[in-house]
């Protein structure tokens, strides 16, 4: 059995039509949903970009040990399993970070193609410089084609024409829609009529919309509805993008003749906020030169993800079974019969996907990495600076949320079943339900491996 995943960074979930009635334009991942074990409780595990994908090729709970960093030696990836086990294996990608600095995600992989053009300003200059706008591009797009999701499908496409014949795992990973929000002007005019044609340059915001208490004015920020209202037009054409390009590839797999043999997997690693929660962006962060104030509140919007899994033969349904990503990597190698390798934390759902089983996990963990304040960080944008807070957990179950940060520190908890929304705090009158998630949590932690160091913190309400 062959394996397509194909991961689109900051795809929210209710914009796809299966997940909501948002009226997002996305024809051919709504087709292809259509064929698809939907999974309405995926959840990220380790949060945001780079600790999602080393949850995915590990299957280990990777946020009690490892940062933003590079991925240990020791570590025993899905594409080197695969890779021992004869399939071909190939890396992908338009989104940043996996090969520089000797982060080390290609490794198990036969070939590895990284496209420049996103994120950081490595090669001098390109799209965007995280905090500072956007940099003089210095390369063409002028044609869709050009653009960095569209590019990295078509590179998958060709790549499929000369190995459908093997069997193989193709992993595919591009950062759209993650911003900057700049589509080919047709597909933002979709969704507002009247742009002025202007892209926005406030990327990323990541801040609260409203002013606070003085302590948090580092990470306040006025943004007013109207360029809300742009911003989002500019998410939804990079987002219909993304669906065009990924259904091009999804067709061509089927144009070879491969759907017979082929598992098909479509995720993303988190969503993004514009305006819920009072947040724009996936997080809120205050920048210094030498210190980061940073928070993640992981309510619903950003991490329930999207998870639609193709697997021939397999009759297409839905299920609210639990599930987070240290469950991908068991589950994509109990669909190939290979033996899972003793490192993996997560377990497989193929029972949910065969419709054998209605539940897997009984509780899943939305967090970043774990850290004290005081402790080095290089995430955002990768320059060292100290953390000055302590960052909140979101414990998830069949009918509960709870945000958690540290003992003594303000807490959420909401009622999934009656406020999917997450907008009324119900914590001060649910208080044995806080104290039994907080529980789960810590134990979960420890028997994880979390040092003790982390766990004392989080050892108490």
């Amino acid at each position: 059995m062959n394996t397509v995943v194909i991961v689109s960074d900051t795809f929210r979930r209710d914009n796809l039509g299966c997940y909501s009635d948002r009226k997002v334009h996305t024809p051919h991942l709504d087709r292809f949903a259509e064929k698809c074990v939907i999974f309405d409780r995926s959840y990220c595990s380790a949060f945001p970009t780079m600790p999602m994908r080393a949850d995915l090729m590990t299957g280990k709970y990777t946020f009690t040990y490892l940062v933003w960093a590079p991925l240990p030696e020791k570590e025993v990836l899905l594409s080197q399993t695969l890779a021992d086990a004869g399939y071909t294996t190939m890396g992908i990608v338009d989104t940043p970070f996996f090969i520089k600095n000797r982060y080390g995600y290609d490794r198990g992989f036969h070939d590895f193609i990284e496209h420049r053009g996103q994120g950081y300003d490595w090669w001098g200059g390109q799209v965007w410089r995280p905090w500072g706008g956007r940099s003089d591009i210095t390369y063409e797009r002028r044609y869709e084609e050009d653009y960095c999701a569209p590019k990295t499908c078509l590179t998958a496409e060709h790549w499929l024409e000369r190995h459908y014949k093997e069997k193989f795992f193709l992993y595919v990973d591009t950062w759209d829609p993650h911003e900057p929000f700049d589509p080919p002007a047709h597909y933002v005019e979709r969704y507002k009529p009247d742009w002025d044609g202007v892209y926005p340059t406030n990327h990323p915001a990541y801040k609260y919309l409203k002013a606070g208490s003085e302590s948090e004015t580092t990470i306040k920020q006025s943004i007013d509805e109207k360029e809300i209202d742009t911003q989002y037009a500019c998410y939804c054409g990079e987002v219909t993008m993304v669906d065009r390009a990924v259904g091009r590839l999804i067709d061509r797999i089927e144009s070879m003749g491969l759907m017979d043999n082929t598992v098909i997997i479509f995720t993303s690693d988190h969503g993004y906020y514009f305006g819920e929660h009072d947040i724009f962006g996936k997080m809120v962060v205050g920048l210094g030169e030498k210190e980061i104030a940073e928070t993640a509140p992981l309510y619903q919007e950003v991490n329930n993800i999207p998870l639609l899994i193709y697997v021939p033969g397999v009759k297409p349904h839905r299920t609210d079974a639990l599930v987070s990503v240290p469950d991908f990597t068991p589950t994509i190698l109990d669909l190939a019969e290979i033996k899972v390798p003793d490192t993996v934390q997560g377990s497989s759902f193929l029972p949910v996907i065969k419709g054998e089983k209605d539940t897997h996990q009984e509780f899943v963990v939305s967090t970043m990495p774990l850290q004290n304040p005081g402790a080095v960080t290089r995430a955002v944008d990768g320059k060292e600076r100290e953390l000055k807070h302590f960052l909140p957990a979101t414990i998830v179950t069949d009918r509960w949320a709870l945000l958690y940060t540290w003992k003594n520190a303000p807490i959420e908890l909401y009622d999934m079943k009656s406020d999917p929304f997450q907008k009324k705090n119900v914590a001060s009158d649910n208080n044995a339900v806080v104290k039994d998630l907080h529980k789960r949590y810590y134990e979960f932690l420890k028997k994880t491996g979390t040092e003790e160091s982390l766990l004392k913190p989080r050892a108490s309400l």
